[in-house]
């Protein structure tokens, strides 16, 4: 079977599947780069600052463990402790030990934090609105959240909770 030929089922051949990741990349890494470009600009968040405020600010608490916290964000122990250095110089973050277990330190919004991730995910939120909703559509923009979600569960080792 030639590689551009239908699979046996009626999908796409191989050709065709590869091209349709490849667009996925794509339209993901172009829409993720003008997202972040926006958000730099605008407060001068990195990728990895802007989303661990806004994990922070959709915590019960504006808190969460920091190994956790490293985790969630893909960072390494090393990586994540540079990022939540420059986030506590900034006045963003705090580290706050817990209480109870003294193996456990928590990554805590500071006021300024908690005005700067509200800030910064509805200016997120507007971007996305022109950048995702006004080319796809509502309808579309859903599917593809929930497809995305399908293959999160499907292929990672996260849970399912809140997008």
């Amino acid at each position: 079977m030639s590689t551009t030929a239908a699979s046996a089922d009626g999908g796409p051949g191989d050709d065709e599947l590869v091209t349709w990741w490849g667009l996925v990349i794509e339209g993901y890494h172009a829409t993720q780069g003008r997202l972040m470009g926006e958000i730099a600009d605008s407060f001068g968040l990195a990728p990895a600052s802007f989303d661990i405020l806004v994990r922070l600010i959709r915590s019960p608490r504006n808190r969460l463990p920091m190994t956790r916290l490293a985790r969630e964000a893909a960072l390494t122990s090393g990586g994540f402790t540079k990022v939540a250095d420059r986030l506590v110089a900034a006045d963003l973050i705090r580290r706050e030990p817990c209480t109870t277990d003294r193996r456990i330190t928590y990554a805590v919004l500071t006021d300024h934090g908690r005005d700067v991730a509200t800030r910064a995910r509805a200016a997120c939120a507007e971007i996305l609105r022109r950048r995702v909703i006004e080319p796809l559509g509502p309808e579309s923009s859903a599917s593809l959240a929930q497809a995305m979600r399908t293959l999160r569960s499907a292929n990672g080792e996260h849970d399912d909770g809140p997008a």
